[in-house]
């Protein structure tokens, strides 16, 4: 037995300080990746059949008229625009493709975030051989059972329920994309890494590493982490760092530290433009302390291991309690979790590096998650997964690899390696089918809120959105009954408040709805949308001076708001302040060009001015936009 361990286990290189590096190569090389590829979109093939919904694609794409197109004027506002407090340019340039090619239709921009998700799938394959082929030190003729291990991790990453959101929900195409280019960083790297020192080719591929990670950070900034985890690559499995200190700061080593000055200057620089966008947005520590800080981050640990093993349970919004207390159960369970694994990891670095290296990515990755820069209702999301957890992918392919192997020395049955593989296989049907169920939940609006809170009946959030998505199909008493509920749960949710408000003012409820209003305006005075309500609702009972005062101040919040503006100018207008009504009329010309009532009123006021001949050109084009409008027709 001694001596068939020896010659099927070992596949170093005789030469110091060299190892092989296999590179996929047989007809298997070709097959497997397309397999991969075409089963992926097998297994999300129901998005493609999915709408928009109001998570954030109401802001992003349909209320959003800026992305659409690849001209110049959308270019800058994608290259300098930190909408929804993200900055994500590339990510910006992709949707504009897929207006360009489908309009506002949502198929394109599935299909899109789809293939994208396939092809990262492929890209994975790759980069999941090569690691592996390091970490085992397998020579060519183990190459066959590395593309099988390396197809199992692709499967595993590709085909996980976790994998659903970032794939399904339009507004994620951030982390697929962004994906696609940190894989690629990867690859690119693990091939560098394989060359001499000093041959052409090397540099080649490190400059083509940097330069991708650049795309990556353009898509997405959370992928700044790369530069640690190149680190921690480059102690396990590639063994470049490590063994004492002449390893880790002799010379071989500094050009290892110095490869990563250009990935820690990108990083950096998207670490601060990150930052910049979301400051606004961010909890201050009044709003959420430093330990419920640290509770989250641990609970996000545990929450994420656990939902890769049991992917039950999913939802759209896992939702922040308002007041989080670091000592409740789930937070102090989570900390035993995540305090265990990273006692016993690191004890049994030394049998099982994999281990240890693959929690420190895992950890790292998910550092800027965490929710120590809190922003947005989420204690936890599923799209946070797609990177972090691709470690625990390799690792399962590494487990097949290792029983593989013990099977072709005779170290286990056959009966035993076809159990084995059968689990394998079943595991993965276990994951396509529930992908295939979870694609369905974001068909539309309704369905994804219900489904949120049929895993959270207590969300006050999602009350939020159902009823928004109720209240949009013209079914208000229903859309009345889950703001209420919302309210029940969060009494200073400003949000809901206005939205009970807007759906009281259409039952004609002009009191309640007023009250509704001025919470909305108490909880959050910088919210533009509220203060316009509260100005409708009250011009709407005579009261055109307090009125003017929230038009006034929603214009003020947000300065872009046509509807405010437009409002603003009526009551102006008929208080007969003309001069200051044409110039809010102006305004709304410029951020509306297709708003009809905008150049007519614009028109009547130059009018009254005596203004003639400007007044007529506005009424043209208002009688223009009405006739080229759907509904004229």
């Amino acid at each position: 037995m001694s001596r068939v361990r020896s010659s099927k286990f070992e596949g170093v290189d005789k030469k110091v300080g060299t190892q092989k590096q296999p590179g996929p190569s047989t007809w298997l090389s070709w097959l497997l990746p397309l397999v991969i590829f075409l089963l992926t979109v097998v297994a999300f093939f129901p998005v493609l059949q999915n709408g928009f919904v109001n998570w954030d694609d109401d802001r992003n794409l349909i209320e959003n008229p800026n992305y659409r197109g690849l001209g110049w004027t959308q270019l800058r506002w994608m290259f300098t625009t930190f909408h929804m407090t993200l900055y994500r340019p590339l990510t910006w340039v992709t949707l504009g493709f897929d207006y360009v090619l489908w309009g506002m239709n949502p198929f394109g921009y599935h299909l899109t975030s789809l293939l994208l998700h396939a092809a990262n799938a492929v890209l994975f394959y790759f980069v999941s051989f090569r690691l592996l082929a390091s970490a085992q030190r397998a020579s060519a003729s183990r190459e066959f059972a590395l593309q099988v291990a390396a197809g199992f991790s692709a499967f595993i990453f590709a085909f996980h329920p976790l994998r659903v959101e970032p794939v399904a929900w339009a507004s994620a195409r951030n982390d697929v994309l962004s994906g696609l280019f940190f894989l690629g960083t990867f690859l690119c790297y693990l091939r560098a890494s394989a060359i001499p020192q000093g041959d052409h080719a090397r540099l080649g591929w490190m400059i083509a590493a940097v330069i991708i990670y650049g795309l990556s950070l353009l898509s997405k900034a959370s992928s700044m982490t790369l530069p640690i985890v190149l680190l921690v690559l480059d102690v396990y499995p590639l063994k470049r760092l490590g063994g004492g200190p002449e390893k880790w700061f002799g010379p071989d080593a500094r050009r290892v530290w110095w490869e990563k000055v250009p990935f820690v200057l990108l990083a950096v620089g998207a670490g601060a433009i990150a930052l910049l966008a979301k400051h606004r947005a961010i909890y201050s520590f009044e709003e959420l302390g430093v330990l419920p800080r640290l509770a989250q981050g641990v609970f996000g640990l545990a929450f994420y291991l656990w939902k890769t093993v049991i992917p039950q349970g999913l939802s759209p919004l896992y939702q922040l309690s308002t007041q989080p207390h670091p000592w409740d159960s789930s937070f102090l369970l989570s900390g035993v979790v995540v305090l265990g694994t990273s006692i016993g990891l690191f004890a049994a670095r030394h049998r099982w590096p994999a281990g240890l290296a693959s929690w420190v990515c895992y950890v790292v990755i998910l550092s800027p998650v965490l929710g120590f820069a809190q922003s947005g209702p989420q204690i936890v999301a599923d799209r946070y997964t797609y990177l972090s957890c691709l470690a625990w992918a390799i690792l399962a392919g590494a487990g097949l690899l290792y029983c593989c192997q013990l099977w072709v020395s005779g170290y286990t049955r056959s009966r035993i390696f076809v159990l084995v593989s059968g689990l394998a296989v079943a595991m993965l049907s276990v994951f396509g089918v529930l992908t295939w169920k979870q694609t369905r939940v974001w068909r539309d609006s309704e369905r994804l809120w219900r489904h949120a809170l049929s895993v959270e009946r207590r969300s006050s959030y999602a009350h939020n959105s159902l009823g928004n998505a109720l209240f949009d199909r013209g079914e208000v008493g229903e859309a009345i009954e889950h703001y209420r509920e919302a309210l029940e749960i969060n009494p200073v949710y400003a949000r809901a408040h206005n939205n009970l408000g807007n759906a009281l003012f259409v039952r004609g409820e002009l009191r309640e709805a007023v009250e509704h209003f001025r919470q909305a305006v108490g909880i959050e005075p910088g919210y533009a949308k509220a203060h316009h309500n509260l100005g409708v609702a009250l011009a709407k009972r005579g009261e055109f001076e307090e009125a003017i005062e929230h038009f006034r101040e929603a214009v003020r919040s947000d300065p872009g708001y046509g509807k405010a503006r437009y409002n603003l100018g009526v009551a102006l207008a008929r208080r007969g302040e003309l001069e200051e009504a044409i110039e809010h009329f102006r305004q709304v010309v410029l951020i509306e060009p297709g708003s009809a009532d905008a150049h007519e009123s614009l028109g009547r006021a130059l009018a009254l001015q005596g203004k003639r001949d400007e007044a007529a050109k506005h009424l043209e084009q208002a009688v223009r936009i009405l006739k080229s409008s759907p509904a004229s027709r």
